[in-house]
């Protein structure tokens, strides 16, 4: 009889704790923008909880329960599916395009996002696919897993959406670096990927331009590209060590009010910096470490190398957005448009990543 185990409690407890914080903070920071817009006080955090909350967790309860060996097998099927999502949003009045990206799907009334689910059907795949060929070395290999990323790159690049481009690279190079395939291999994908973004950033000047934005933000063109990161880093400078107005800070942001691009949003870490200040940033770091740490112990743990695979991806996939969001908003990484795993507004990325959530619970009593 097979031996199960259960569940991991300290990462799930992590998860609670991080979707309670973004519940907490939408609904402070979005009573400007609800009543502006919609004339009562918390429209997005109703909003948040029916279509994403609510879905998400019912989603995490299926894959949860789901026998493992089903994900396996049809790893293949949904990753295909997913590619059909997203070549359908550039069709009209299927796909719906705001401020020029194509990245929104209607179906039926449905919108949600397909990228943030790319994340999740490729790490899967991805997972049976290295764990299938951990063994083999072949150049053909290594020449499969670049075709498979180049298709990825090409969809996404289109959209654009290069901060999911950048998750995804990042974990699918993390994932191949520790499978048993020859060092080498990985160096080349790193050199190949660098090679790629110095030619996106040629063919679009923009994307140079953000990146010398992101040197010098206050002298920069500090009304235009360089307004986002300039008042995050005002947000964050003015919580100090304990927050604005001292030890307890919550609600009090002033940024907020119209001051703060997509405060709910890519930008919130900045408003829980401004409220909580340096103390309240550091344990929302040490949580995301935390979680990471959960999610290797439970990769090492397990016997097999597909399941292995996945704890190990949807763990780095989670602490890589978290570090890309973070890393935008005080100013180290440009702005990517990367959402704060759990706590930054949005349905499709908290149900995505409580989808992924499900999945490494499901592993964790294997």
């Amino acid at each position: 009889m097979k031996k199960t185990h259960s569940i991991d409690y300290v990462l799930l407890i992590v998860v609670v704790i991080l979707i309670l914080i973004g519940m907490v903070m939408i609904a402070t920071v979005s009573i400007p923008l609800s009543l502006e817009k919609f004339g009562n006080s918390f429209y997005y955090l109703r909003h948040q909880i029916l279509f994403g909350i609510l879905p998400a967790l019912a989603l995490a309860i299926l894959f949860f329960k789901i026998p493992l060996n089903y994900l396996k097998k049809y790893a293949l099927f949904l990753l295909l599916a997913n590619l059909i999502a997203l070549f359908l949003i550039f069709l009209p009045k299927i796909g719906i395009t705001i401020k020029g990206s194509s990245r929104w799907l209607n179906l039926g009334g449905v919108i949600f996002q397909p990228s943030e689910f790319l994340k999740i059907t490729f790490l899967l795949y991805l997972s049976v696919w290295l764990s299938q060929k951990a063994n083999k070395s072949k150049p053909q290999i290594l020449i499969a897993f670049l075709i498979i990323l180049g298709i990825l790159t090409f969809l996404l690049i289109k959209q654009p959406d290069m901060g999911t481009l950048v998750v995804i690279g990042i974990v699918a190079i993390l994932m191949y670096f520790v499978s048993p395939m020859p060092f080498w291999h990985t160096l080349l994908i790193i050199l190949i990927g660098v090679t790629i973004g110095l030619l996106l950033i040629y063919i679009a000047p923009y994307r140079l331009e953000r990146l010398i934005t992101l040197l010098r933000p206050e002298t920069i063109d500090p009304l235009g590209k360089g307004y986002q990161i300039r008042q995050s880093l005002i947000a964050i400078g003015s919580g100090k060590i304990w927050g604005i107005e001292g030890i307890f800070s919550l609600g009090m942001s002033r940024q907020k009010f119209g001051f703060l691009p997509h405060s709910i949003s890519d930008s919130i870490f900045a408003i829980i910096g401004e409220e909580f200040g340096f103390i309240g940033c550091l344990a929302l770091v040490s949580l995301f470490i935390l979680f990471f740490w959960r999610g290797i112990r439970i990769a090492k743990n397990c016997s097999d190398k597909f399941l292995s695979f996945v704890a190990f991806g949807f763990s780095t996939l989670i602490i890589v957005q978290a570090f890309v969001n973070i890393g935008s908003m005080i100013g180290i990484l440009p702005l990517t448009g990367v959402p704060l795993p759990f706590i930054s507004y949005g349905g499709s990325h908290l149900v995505a990543e409580l989808i992924g959530i499900g999945i490494i619970l499901n592993v964790s009593k294997t």
